[in-house]
């Protein structure tokens, strides 16, 4: 499998509840390696365009307003089958649905309060790592 970039987001919840570190520690343990990391609050407007392609979706004005309710960490995550290992470990939208021991069945309050954000293609990782990184803030990591 291909060395693969990632976006993955701590989402509001996560960051208020403490949960950066053991969220972190989910994806080094499974493999994947930070590369890039930084805390970000979102304004209106940039969450609005990071989310655009959900502007036609009934749940899109209040992932805004959620997204802008506090400080959001994200991270550029490396490593073999990065997009895929991400999503699997992140585990499905509704943290009912989850599968035990995935971030969302862990850590998520509800499916509008689910903690993690992860790129869903090769496409959409580079387009939305470009919208938080540029190439000097991504740290390529040997072995």
């Amino acid at each position: 499998m291909p060395t693969e970039r990632t976006l993955s987001i701590i989402k509001p919840d996560g960051v208020a509840r403490d949960c950066i570190g053991a969220i972190c520690g989910r994806f080094e343990q499974a493999g994947l390696r930070i590369v890039a990391a930084r805390m970000v609050r979102l304004s209106q407007a940039e969450a609005g365009e990071f989310y655009a392609v959900h502007k036609e979706r009934p749940f899109y004005a209040g992932l805004l307003r959620y997204m802008v309710s506090g400080p959001v960490m994200a991270m550029v995550l490396e490593g073999e089958g990065a997009i895929a290992r991400n999503r699997e470990i992140m585990g499905a939208t509704n943290p009912a649905d989850a599968a035990p021991g995935t971030i969302r069945a862990d850590f998520a309050e509800s499916v509008e309060r689910n903690t993690v954000h992860g790129s869903d293609s090769a496409q959409t990782a580079a387009a939305e790592i470009a919208f938080f990184f540029d190439d000097m803030q991504i740290c390529p990591r040997d072995s």
